[in-house]
């Protein structure tokens, strides 16, 4: 029995994508084009060291700033170099620096504390604030301490569940600080774990209430405050920012494609964005979803493969504090028939599967597709928005769909300066190559 087990153990592999010749009409009529993406992208040594190169040496690319543009001259002259005729859009994007800010514990006693602003947050008016502290749990709890929060520093010392969830507090909280009085709001690090890590990201302002600086500290450090205040310590901070917005400044989306033999104006997208934080390299997010998609793209050429309909790979600017670029391609291009759209943008962590916006015809013949990627595990298909700055395809009539991986890791790195190549695996990498690749030609053949 245990000789049964093994063998059908080694097999098993070698007959995922063939096996199902017969019993799946997509995979029997794709399979020998993804076996030969599937060697491709398995004996690939050349996507990993190119997005290392690039986030090295281009990090740091927040919208406006000059990494992101010089970055993207990097990634238009390395494609040009490859034979791709390269298209652009431009972009006006907002353009907002942190500047220089340090957050110190004055009371009980008094040291340094990791901390970074959160984009969009204005500064402290040029000289350092000093405040004591009130930590609150919720919003709920904010409301119910109202009297507290006058002239203080909130912090919002709240568990990570869910990003959508939590992210809340990041987003919304100095407003709702702001309604109480309060001169600064501070937010635990959105995310499940943390080394003393500040975790950035956007957050927002209304105009109907007072402006105050926002920033985020470390879990660690929240955690730290919440027994000082349970203790009944005077907690007291001392936190100094010079960020600050400037006019917007003109940035552009990038775009190589394969013309489609038959219906050349049918078009499938595929991409992520290569704007990222301030904070790390950016090469979980969203690099490494930029570089897959035009990996995917090469191979394709390099394989002699033709599309029936255009396969397009866009590399979308300003997703993190704007997505001017995703709305601004939607806009360029509503003129054409786009059937589907791809975004890789959850990390090039190991392939699980796809969320797809359709829950009808599209949707099937997607999950039949997807059994060509049971050589990678990644056959799952669930119902999702796709991704952001792929969302304002879908009011032209575009399927949406987002790559998902193994992202119990993400969010730890999410927005930090942990953001680096060395948290990707180079083969899983190449399995994403080969889930965007065969989801896409399925979506140009259908």
């Amino acid at each position: 029995m245990a000789r049964t087990i093994l063998v059908i153990a080694i097999l098993l592999p070698l007959l995922s994508v063939a096996g199902f010749a017969g019993d799946n009409p997509q995979v029997d009529r794709f399979r020998a084009t993804a076996e030969r993406m599937h060697a491709w992208t398995t004996a690939d040594k050349g996507l990993y060291p190119m997005l290392a190169d690039f986030t090295d040496h281009y990090p740091k690319r927040l919208s406006g700033s000059e990494f992101l543009e010089r970055g993207l001259d990097w990634i238009i002259a390395k494609m040009k170099s490859e034979g791709w005729d390269v298209k652009t859009q431009d972009v006006m994007v907002p353009h907002w620096e942190r500047g220089a800010e340090s957050l110190m514990l004055k009371g009980p006693y008094t040291r340094s504390m990791p901390f970074c602003a959160l984009g969009g947050s204005i500064g402290t008016g040029g000289e350092p604030m000093r405040a004591k502290v009130l930590v609150v749990s919720s919003f709920a709890d904010l409301a119910q301490r109202a009297a507290d929060a006058k002239g203080r520093i909130v912090v919002y010392n709240v568990p990570f569940t869910t990003y959508g969830e939590t992210v809340r507090y990041r987003s919304a909280g100095a407003t709702e600080a702001a309604r109480y009085g309060a001169v600064a709001s501070l937010v635990r690090s959105v995310g499940p774990y943390g080394i003393q890590t500040p975790h950035t990201g956007g957050m927002g302002y209304q105009d109907s209430v007072a402006k105050i600086p926002a920033g985020a500290i470390t879990i660690e450090d929240a955690l730290l405050l919440q027994r000082f205040q349970d203790r009944g310590e005077t907690v007291e901070l001392e936190l100094s920012m010079s960020a600050r917005w400037l006019p917007d400044a003109k940035s552009h989306n990038v775009i190589i494609e394969i013309k489609g033999s038959e219906l050349p104006n049918d078009v499938v997208v595929m991409g992520g964005h290569i704007d990222s934080w301030d904070l790390g390299t950016g090469a979980m997010d969203d690099a490494g979803g930029c570089f897959v998609a035009w990996r995917a793209l090469t191979m394709m050429r390099q394989l002699g493969l033709r599309p029936k309909r255009t396969i397009r790979v866009c590399f979308w600017t300003n997703e993190e504090n704007g997505l001017r670029g995703g709305n601004a391609y939607a806009e360029q291009t509503k003129n054409e028939r786009h059937v589907l759209a791809i975004e890789s943008d959850a990390g090039t962590f190991a392939p699980t599967g796809f969320n797809c916006s359709d829950t009808g015809e599209y949707r099937q013949y997607m999950e039949q597709a997807a059994e060509l990627l049971n050589p990678i595990h990644a056959n799952r298909v669930e119902t999702g928005g796709g991704g952001a700055d792929i969302g304002p395809l879908k009011k032209y009539g575009a399927v949406l769909i987002g790559l998902e991986v193994q992202g119990d890791r993400y969010f730890w790195y999410h927005h930090t300066e942990g953001d680096t190549i060395d948290k990707l695996k180079e083969h899983e990498v190449n399995d994403c190559v080969y889930a965007m690749a065969i989801i896409a030609w399925a979506g140009a053949n259908k």
